[in-house]
């Protein structure tokens, strides 16, 4: 295919996608299927059109005056630097060409307005309707944190210590020209191909072997917060797919036990082979049973566990960079349910502390009502616990330095692409009373 010819067919996706209010994932397996000429490469550059189009989906629509499929992808062209000529060309309406340009949208492309003039959702990409979220959260940095939140992530790595050493893997994927993290003592950070493209770390020996797993910088310092110690019962009271628990299981080096529960066992299928290859053999994967859900695959640690870490299910608007997509399909309605998820995970979790150990809450979000908010609702119902002082949750875990990312609007810490470099998350370490 041709490049217009891309341009064309990531037009064509994006208006399935804001027709059919569906994951862009979805959108483009389907016209994969239906245009089987299309090669690896054709459909990689599609998808990378597609997604960062999304990326900035509001800016692009603001400068060209449209909230059209073909005027998103016509701004998002002009954001990355496209000029009136090389759009033009590209907008030719030959052949399998996008339509021409009409003289409305060669005025646009020829004076945009200038984004310093839109408003901050405008501007950092994000729904309007999150507006007075983003701006309690950030205040006058709302339009650069969401525009950070708008970027292409990076891969990051997490070396897996119970098989060899940051440096070891640093040598052993020298070719990928891997840096070590900012932040986290056990990450390295690979840099994205020209087109945007990740390494093809599954034919990588160094991955297939179990040195390393894909984990963002910020979960890592997640997992790392947690301060798990050798020999002690850690509850990893939303597992999921298992990556907190595998950082887990090399902070204890192996020793202790670990029980990965989730309230969908379907998350949880990924574990078990990621377990093997990691070599951690200090895990116990509680599935629900049943109808009995998932309280009752862990009832038997009431009160019994050193750490239970809460990854809590939320919006997910602090990994926009790897699901841009998302953030147009949330919606108030999901930001209730997700706040009351979290008020009962975090009610289980308090039962399955021991007196004098921590309860770890972690969301992957940005938002003051799934973060802060929670944590003081917690605190209220629970007098038995108090927050720990994010200096001292940094100290204790051996990061002294992640104490500069104390939340100014309660007790946690707060990571972010345009703070940190890494995903947005919150971490609050809540202590139950001797």
């Amino acid at each position: 295919m041709i490049p217009a010819a891309r341009i064309a067919a990531a037009v064509e996706v994006l208006e399935d996608v804001e027709a059919r209010r569906r994951p862009a994932a979805d959108a483009l397996k389907d016209w994969g299927l239906a245009h089987r000429f299309a090669g690896s490469k054709d459909r990689a550059a599609i998808a990378n059109h597609v997604y960062d189009a999304l990326r900035v989906r509001e800016s692009a629509r603001w400068l060209m005056g449209a909230d059209t499929a073909r005027a998103t992808m016509l701004g998002a062209l002009l954001r990355a630097g496209a000029d009136v000529d090389a759009l033009a060309a590209a907008f030719s309406g030959e052949g399998h060409a996008p339509a021409a340009l009409t003289d409305e949208e060669r005025a646009r492309l020829a004076a945009p307005p200038a984004l310093d003039d839109a408003p901050d959702h405008v501007a950092g990409d994000y729904p309007e309707w999150l507006a007075p979220a983003f701006a309690a959260a950030f205040g006058e940095a709302a339009r650069v944190e969401g525009a950070a939140l708008a970027a292409r992530a990076p891969v990051d790595l997490r070396v897996n210590t119970l098989k060899t050493t940051r440096e070891k893997a640093l040598a052993a994927l020298a070719h990928l020209h891997p840096t070590m993290t900012a932040l986290s003592p056990v990450g390295l950070r690979l840099p994205l191909a020209a087109d945007g493209r990740p390494p093809a770390l599954p034919a990588e020996p160094a991955y297939v072997k179990g040195l390393v797993e894909v984990q963002d910088e910020g979960s890592q310092l997640a997992a790392l917060l947690g301060a798990a110690g050798a020999g002690e019962q850690v509850l990893d009271l939303c597992a999921g797919g298992g990556g907190k628990t595998l950082a887990l299981a090399a902070a204890m080096d192996n020793r202790g036990q670990i029980y990965a529960a989730d309230s969908d066992g379907r998350r949880l299928m990924p574990i078990y082979e990621r377990l093997t290859r990691a070599g951690a053999r200090n895990v116990q994967v509680r599935a629900p049973k049943g109808r009995a859900g998932a309280e009752s695959a862990v009832a038997d640690l009431a009160g019994r566990c050193d750490l239970v870490l809460v990854d809590a299910p939320c919006t997910g608007t602090g990994a926009w960079r790897r699901n841009p997509d998302a953030k147009w399909r949330v919606r108030p309605g999901a930001l209730e349910q997700r706040m009351a998820d979290q008020d009962r995970v975090l009610a289980q979790a308090a039962r399955a502390v021991r007196p004098g150990g921590l309860v770890l809450y972690v969301t992957c979000s940005v938002l003051i009502d799934e973060n802060e908010a929670r944590v003081a609702a917690f605190l209220a119902a629970h007098p038995d616990f108090e927050a720990m002082d994010p200096a001292t949750l940094a100290r204790r875990a051996g990061l002294p330095d992640l104490a500069r990312f104390a939340s100014r609007h309660g007790p946690g810490l707060r990571l972010s692409p345009a703070t940190t470099g890494t995903d947005g998350f919150f971490v609050a370490g809540l202590a139950r009373a001797r």
